[in-house]
């Protein structure tokens, strides 16, 4: 079906669709359905790969866009464009639209196109699996350890025997994955936002580097040039979901658009911290940020790291001053990240570290159950009264 009041947009597509799409039946409709319309316009439950003028008007037409998304896979919307505008390229893109052509048309577009459709297809069909979990790594403030955290998480879920893991360092200013896991890769994962109109499983797969069984995608090399401007994480989230069990994600913080899109997708977030006064009024403070950006608390999980008992505030009076339990402590280990460290490997699971993360990781999976603790509590919680809720 080709959707469009723009009748010379129509007359151009209408040869190439015939000499490109053979043996199959189009329809016409030259202006762009209601809500309410639309199944009956459409037919019903049937399948249809639709042809969307986004250009005649572009906020009804990729509202439109929206509303056959929710109709269900069976509907599949390839946006027609009368100019090139990576704006609205990407709007239909996030909206669900899964290529465009932009004009003039050519048989190279169209058939470009139906080859990613046949390729998308052929990766539903054969994943037949629900999404993968994600869990967003968070620091409270900078290093607290966030990132070794992400990194052995991700080879942990790994040794639990999820087939298919991720680890993305989304952390536009000081990634440093690539750094702990000593790997090099000419593609980062602005390589994969820049292309995510094309992304398929063998350009996928060249993005990606695997290390010990685990898919990392990194973070830049160089600092990069307007990171501040980049906003949206859902492009990679939303392709990689479908083809991943568990993707774990490292993060520079809780600040800006670019996190809370990660947050928001996030199955779980896990904010990391350490027992030190300036970590947790960091804690509380990123928590609040959450709250008022409305990240729910029931995904959250406080990760305290580098926990020493005798210094610093306990797990009781953490979780009571933060109003969120402590969804677990891992001690400091330093010798054992440091030889890591410079081995490049993950931190081994004989380790307190390494016992550690793989508790989180059980739980997170939900092979663990969850435990709690209840004290009674002195005047310590007086420190956080000004500002907690």
């Amino acid at each position: 079906m080709v959707i469009s009041p723009n009748s010379p947009m129509v007359e151009e597509l209408d040869p190439l669709l015939q000499a490109h799409v053979k043996a199959v039946s189009f329809s016409r409709l030259k202006s762009y359905p209601t809500p309410r319309d639309l199944p009956g316009a459409i037919g019903g439950g049937a399948p249809h790969l639709i042809f969307l003028d986004v250009f005649s008007d572009r906020d009804q037409a990729v509202d439109l866009v929206q509303e056959m998304v929710k109709l269900g896979p069976q509907i599949q919307v390839i946006a027609l464009l009368g100019e090139n505008d990576p704006d609205l390229v990407l709007r239909c893109l996030r909206a669900g639209a899964v290529d465009f052509l932009i004009q003039p048309f050519s048989g190279e577009q169209i058939e470009g196109a139906l080859s990613k459709l046949a390729r998308i297809q052929s990766t539903t069909d054969n994943a037949g699996k629900e999404p993968a979990k994600i869990f967003v790594v968070m620091p409270a403030k900078g290093a607290c350890g966030a990132t070794t955290v992400a990194c052995n998480l991700a080879f942990q879920c790994k040794r639990l025997g999820f087939k298919r893991v991720l680890l993305a360092d989304l952390d536009p200013l000081t990634g440093n994955i690539s750094f702990l896991l000593k790997i090099k890769s000419i593609y980062s994962f602005l390589d994969a936002i820049q292309r995510a109109h094309e992304l398929d499983m063998d350009l996928w797969n060249a993005m990606v580097t695997e290390v010990n069984g685990v898919d990392v995608l990194i973070a830049p090399e160089m600092l990069l040039e307007g990171a501040q401007d980049l906003r949206d994480t859902s492009p990679i989230l939303e392709y990689a979901r479908h083809i991943y069990d568990v993707i774990v994600i490292d993060t520079n913080g809780v600040y800006g658009e670019w996190n809370l899109t990660a947050a928001r997708m996030a199955n779980e977030l896990l904010l990391v911290t350490t027992n030190e006064l300036p970590a947790l009024q960091a804690a509380q403070r990123a928590l609040s940020y959450l709250d008022t950006n409305r990240i729910g608390r029931w995904k959250i999980r406080l990760v305290v790291n580098r926990y020493l008992r005798d210094v610093g505030l306990n797990r009781e009076v953490i979780g009571t001053a933060l109003h969120i339990d402590v969804f677990e402590t891992v001690p400091s280990d330093y010798d054992a990240v440091q030889k890591a460290l410079l081995d490049g490997r993950p931190i081994p699971s004989n380790t307190s570290f390494g016992k550690s993360i793989m508790q989180v990781a059980d739980r997170l999976s939900g092979r663990a159950e969850k435990t709690g603790k209840s004290s009674s509590l002195g005047g310590l919680l007086g420190l956080f009264s000004r500002t907690s809720k």
